[in-house]
């Protein structure tokens, strides 16, 4: 939430309605045009989805949320535009969603392009918004957690069907069609424990017993280590800090040398990926950005506090990231060779990353 306006209600603020809020947002927007909804949240005192909801019964619809059981019904589109992103970091890839599989505990989107690790406790509030543009309308799938933050968006393309689109709005369309929302205050990040009371050799043996990066998670949890903890504790042999401005020295010498890489940007929602090369680089302000066809990024160098190469074992050799922590701790974007399951890691992009010097 932002901070307090005339706008944040108490208990029973019946100034906080729909329409009061719409009518807010209309005027920002006279005064500051092409303002995103996630600035003019921000600047009007509430939750990103609080703003969309007020949308409801004008532009917006109320849908059902089943978890992200929706997603299964998305492959109906055709190409769209996925969009994830965090605090720093905006990750969006255009293509169709392909192979999906949801359940309660999480879900998987497994296309060449369009690749994503779901976890549907974080989805709360679901709607469809249709905008007006130059082009025609254009539709979209907003998705929000229980404090109305974005988790996941979809937007319609050229290439979109947009009568299955509006066949999916029509099927999901939920019986609660009001334009509040009602949001948590999410929980404070858990403070790591002290470093002396992790047992750092146990930490450093287990690390070197890894047989799969996604083992990572689960042995940090098991011992209690914090992710940028578990970075100064671990020792040169597997983590090596570098400088904050290597995000752009290593997508630069990706592209000079052709190297696919894959780039991870999450959310606790949802995490999504790129796999491939990366050609159009460009810096705007703060953002760095990549502005690929299909693949768009765009980063706030300035979030970016600690930076770290990090190795980990596999089974199939040795696998190094750059990964990217905030000055809270929060690791927002990871960047990998690319690579699938059984084959070993390129020596190109482990090229990339001996190009950074160490701090």
């Amino acid at each position: 939430m932002g901070a307090a306006t005339d706008l944040t209600p108490g208990p029973q603020d019946e100034r906080h309605t729909g329409g009061v809020l719409k009518d807010a947002w209309e005027e920002l927007v006279r005064r500051t045009p092409r303002l995103r909804s996630r600035d003019a949240a921000k600047e009007l005192g509430v939750s990103e989805g609080e703003l969309i909801a007020c949308l409801v019964g004008d532009r917006a619809t109320r849908l059902r949320t089943n978890g992200a059981a929706i997603l299964k019904d998305v492959p109906q589109l055709g190409t769209v535009m996925a969009l994830t992103r965090n605090t720093h970091c905006v990750h969006e890839k255009t293509g169709p969603y392909l192979d999906v599989t949801i359940n309660d505990a999480n879900g998987l989107v497994l296309g060449e392009l369009i690749d994503l690790r779901i976890f549907p406790a974080h989805w709360h509030h679901t709607f469809a918004v249709i905008d007006e543009t130059d082009s025609g309308p254009r539709r979209s799938l907003q998705v929000f957690d229980a404090g109305g933050t974005a988790v996941h968006k979809i937007f319609q393309k050229p290439e979109t069907d947009a009568a299955a689109f509006d066949a999916l709005i029509a099927r999901w369309r939920a019986d609660d069609q009001s334009p509040l929302m009602t949001t948590v205050a999410p929980e404070p990040a858990k403070a790591d424990h002290p470093d002396a009371e992790i047992e750092v050799e146990i930490l450093r043996r287990e690390w070197a017993a890894l047989q799969d990066t996604h083992e990572f998670f689960g042995m940090l949890r098991r011992l209690n280590v914090g992710r940028r903890q578990a970075m100064r504790l671990a020792g040169p042999q597997f983590v090596r800090p570098v400088p904050a401005d290597s995000l752009a020295r290593v997508l630069e010498t990706a592209r000079d040398t052709e190297t696919p890489i894959m780039v991870f940007v999450g959310n606790p929602g949802c995490i999504q990926i790129h796999t491939g090369p990366v050609t159009n680089l460009k810096r705007l302000g703060p953002w760095f950005n990549v502005l690929d066809p299909s693949f768009n990024l765009h980063l706030r160098e300035d979030a970016i506090a600690s930076a770290f190469v990090v190795r980990k074992p596999t089974r199939d050799g040795d696998v190094t990231s750059l990964e990217l922590f905030d000055a809270e701790g929060f690791c927002f974007a990871q960047l990998f060779g690319a690579r699938k399951p059984g084959k070993p890691e390129l020596d190109s992009w482990r090229a990339v990353l001996s190009t950074l010097r160490g701090l």
